[in-house]
């Protein structure tokens, strides 16, 4: 009788988080600059809400849970689906399906969005600074967003517009960083501190 053989497994596995960094920041800026006015809340934003910020994002939550990431499952799925639920919120009601959200409500919405990435963000002081400025801009957003909805003052969405579009790119910033420091098996882009 031989002796069962221990050995580790090599993760070979590619690293989900540019996908879902990614599909949270393309999709953020371009709600953004809606929210800045440049233009109006189209298929274009409802589209990217649901394949690249929505879908895309749950699938890099999952591929996170595979790494044992547990940060990087309960932020990628939970922001995609948060980018599903804003489509299901704008839409449902054109459907006919439910009545429409007033302000006070997406003002909750926003501001639980907004408790929830405060407590992620408290995550990010062990992690690198662009994750840092990524999840402090992002609570900053939700709680600009929830207030232009409490008190419906247009400014403010306007200033959570430029906010977002910050926190969009860093986003972006950092999925590059890590897809080409990675092929580069360098550093070609800094997160500054340690990387995740």
């Amino acid at each position: 009788m031989t002796a069962p053989t221990l050995f580790a497994e090599k993760d070979l596995t590619a690293n989900p988080a540019p996908l879902g960094l990614m599909g949270f920041g393309m999709t953020t800026v371009l709600l953004n600059l809606h929210n800045l006015g440049l233009f109006g809340n189209s298929a274009m934003i409802l589209a990217m809400g649901i394949f690249y910020g929505g879908i895309a994002q749950v699938i890099a939550g999952i591929l996170e849970w595979k790494k044992g990431n547990t940060f990087g499952t309960t932020a990628f799925t939970s922001y995609g689906c948060f980018w599903l639920s804003l489509v299901g919120l704008l839409v449902l009601p054109k459907l006919g399906w439910a009545e429409a959200a007033s302000s006070s409500a997406m003002g909750a919405y926003l501001l639980m969005w907004g408790i929830f990435t405060a407590f992620l963000f408290v995550g990010t002081l062990k992690m690198d600074k662009v994750s840092q400025f990524v999840f402090g801009s992002l609570t900053v957003l939700f709680a600009l967003l929830a207030l232009g909805d409490f008190t419906e003052i247009a400014v403010i969405k306007q200033i959570a517009g430029v906010v977002g579009i910050a926190c969009g790119s860093a986003a972006i910033y950092a999925a590059m960083a890590q897809v080409l420091n990675e092929v580069y098996g360098k550093t070609v882009l800094s997160v500054g501190g340690k990387s995740h």
